[in-house]
């Protein structure tokens, strides 16, 4: 059974909400098979956009993880990616493709990237256009993301033959120590600064209070009956404990995943971080890289008890919901089309601020061409599961609990990254739009993310 509503646009916000609705009838039995593959970018590959050294050397390898849930129709899929951000026409090439190895249909297919920094931005418009000013391969090497689409579709693939049974789905959450802290600082004089990043060295900026943060690990996991069978753990923090060496790595959050998949070799473990624009390890990291360890250790902590704090309940409905957000332009200055053209052409500006200007000009073709972002919500009943775009600030994965008080909300954030930073109407205002490069998006954005996240959990407040 299907059901499909269009919601009229209100007068401030150019958004057409469209609402997909599939649900199963009780006696449906539902199958989950796991999948994963490498995705471990070559050597010589730019990583964050080009923003940091190319790769040199390999940390640790980066993985594609991901559940294939059938029993509905369609499919639902998940998928993780140890890579900075998927964007424009290569997050729409990654949902096809893989929904075509899981025969379902590319709204189904939740990609999410985890956003390490020592790992690519993919984005197959900018790098055309970057390709046509002699910048070949400056931000991605498109034909190595086809080969790594290709290996976890592969990937897909087989596991489908190996899916098990599932019965219930279960829920679990802890608070995570000495991780999270905002961007947000204000000087002793009142001024307000988003500079706490990932790695803080000034003392003064460490020693500012964590301010807004969600302290929630949340764990989603499937059952067989008693026998667990994958877990899909979603927190909200910049991944980084440092980066900029040219070692691609999946950081602590690699590490402390596959700590908890040696401890747990039946279950997969997989992790999505969770809306974390604005948050950082900043007040706890002052870039040393011994501290890598150490907040891995933390994060480890807080995936184990969630495992740990685990409720089961009966896996019988599935309802996916999605609604078409469009987000305002960013249009200040250096920030129009032709501002950008010119930049993206301009042989004295640095590669990073032409690769800057190529994603800017793919995010407004996109826009130009009215293809909105899908804002997904997965509904099991007691709990959902949803995925926001880009680099969404914190506010919205509060917000999201706040409109669903009688569920378990797990956010994921980073799903289509094309708009970059995705500020909260109060950091808006503070001036975070205009002091950040990585940011495409204008005024009125949060109003928009409001409206989609509100039909796309079916609020009380819809």
């Amino acid at each position: 059974m299907s059901a499909a509503r269009t919601v009229a646009a209100r007068p401030w916000a150019s958004i057409a909400v469209l609402l997909l609705l599939a649900t199963t009838p009780a006696w449906t039995e539902f199958t989950l098979a796991t999948f994963e593959a490498d995705i471990t970018v070559p050597l010589g590959h730019a990583l964050m956009g080009g923003g940091i050294p190319a790769a040199s050397s390999v940390a640790d390898p980066l993985r594609a993880q991901g559940v294939v849930l059938r029993g509905t129709e369609p499919t639902v899929v998940w998928v993780s990616l140890d890579w900075c951000e998927v964007r424009n026409d290569a997050y729409d090439r990654w949902r096809a493709v893989l929904a075509e190895a899981a025969d379902t249909t590319p709204s189904r297919v939740l990609v999410s990237a985890i956003h390490q920094h020592e790992a690519p931005v993919v984005d197959y418009t900018a790098q055309r256009l970057l390709d046509g000013v002699g910048l070949e391969n400056a931000l991605c090497d498109v034909a190595f993301s086809e080969t790594a689409l290709a290996r976890t579709a592969a990937a897909l693939r087989d596991a489908l033959a190996s899916a098990v049974t599932v019965t219930h789905y279960g829920t679990g959450e802890a608070r995570v120590e000495d991780i999270a802290s905002n961007r947000r600082v204000v000087s002793p004089e009142g001024v307000v600064s988003f500079d706490r990043g990932s790695a803080t060295k000034d003392p003064a900026l460490r020693d500012q209070p964590a301010g807004e943060i969600d302290p929630m690990l949340k764990t989603l996991s499937f059952w067989n009956g008693d026998a667990p069978v994958a877990a899909l753990s979603v927190y909200a923090t910049h991944p980084m404990s440092y980066y900029g060496t040219g070692a691609i790595s999946a950081d602590f959050i690699g590490m402390a995943r596959d700590q908890r998949q040696a401890e747990t070799p039946g279950v997969r473990q997989i992790y999505f971080s969770g809306c974390s624009g604005d948050v950082t390890a900043g007040k706890f990291n002052d870039g040393d890289p011994a501290n890598r360890a150490w907040l891995a250790q933390r994060l480890h902590a807080g995936m184990a008890a969630a495992w740990q704090q685990t409720t089961r309940h009966p896996l019988e409905k599935v309802v996916l919901r999605t609604a078409d957000l469009v987000l305002p332009l960013k249009n200040t200055e250096g920030f129009s089309e032709e501002e950008m053209l010119h930049t993206l052409k301009n042989t004295s500006a640095t590669i990073f601020q032409r690769c800057l200007a190529a994603m800017g000009l793919s995010w407004r073709k996109r826009m130009a061409e009215g293809r909105p972002i899908e804002v997904a919500a997965v509904d099991f009943g007691g709990a959902q599961w949803l995925l926001l775009p880009a680099e969404a600030f914190v506010h919205y994965q509060l917000a999201a609990q706040a409109m669903r008080p009688d569920q378990f909300i797990l956010t994921a954030g980073y799903g289509e990254c094309a708009p970059g930073y995705i500020p909260s109407a109060s950091a808006a205002a503070e001036g975070f739009n205009d002091a950040h490069s990585w940011c495409w998006v204008g005024p009125g954005a949060a109003e928009q993310m409001h409206a989609a996240m509100r039909f796309a959990l079916h609020s009380a407040q819809e």
